[in-house]
């Protein structure tokens, strides 16, 4: 391969040159310590770090690929117009929200026209693991099947949710979330809007994998 532009930041230097390496050639730690002249133990270290921040991800043979955080471009692009329909079929508001580390951020937002609402703008940054939204992101999964997460109060005093996960190659890479003032959720915010919102995921999911 090239020889790796380098600043003189060798931890920066050698974490693009493992990104460089596997956008073209999806491959394991230990190949590629070889592959860029690192040690094993150093290229173990950085692949860690990349993949607990977003930016690699492993499949299930130990293989390196670029990770769900170089997606979410697009993967709010492609939720925008299904979240939008969701928000005007539902009347309440719905977000997509992103793992970042141990907090949890904003991608996409629709505010529901009534007076009373949940709302959280794009680029609110929120704290793990309190909401169904920050649970689903967590890999919590529905114990009786549905495919949603629900959230009553919480989080915030009077607010309840639901959430339910879009996947791409088998790993969580977003949550889909309704919130809503609870009073509007009875009976409870699963059984009153889980559905809509787990199709809404479902149809990012089938948008991503085109």
């Amino acid at each position: 391969m090239a020889e790796p532009f380098t600043t003189g930041v060798g931890v920066l230097d050698r974490s693009v040159a493992i990104l460089d390496c596997v956008e073209s050639t999806p491959m394991g730690a230990t190949e590629l310590a070889r592959t860029l002249g690192l040690t094993v133990s150093t290229t173990h270290r950085l692949a860690s770090a990349l993949v607990a921040h977003g930016l690699l991800r492993r499949d299930s043979a130990g293989c390196l690929h670029l990770g769900p955080r170089f997606a979410t471009s697009e993967l709010a692009e492609t939720a925008r117009p299904v979240l939008a329909e969701l928000c005007a079929t539902a009347g309440e508001s719905v977000q997509l929200w992103v793992r970042r580390a141990d907090h949890r951020r904003c991608v996409v937002s629709f505010e529901s026209a009534a007076e009373l609402r949940a709302s959280q703008p794009v680029g609110s940054l929120l704290p793990l693991p309190l909401g169904s939204a920050a649970r689903v992101l967590l890999g919590e999964e529905d114990p009786d099947g549905h495919g949603w997460i629900e959230s009553v109060a919480e989080r915030a005093p009077g607010v309840g949710s639901v959430s339910a996960p879009v996947r791409l190659h088998g790993d969580t890479v977003a949550a889909v979330c309704l919130s809503a003032p609870v009073q509007r959720l009875e009976p409870s915010p699963g059984r009153r809007f889980g559905a809509e919102v787990v199709a809404a995921a479902a149809r990012i999911e089938a948008a991503l994998a085109d």
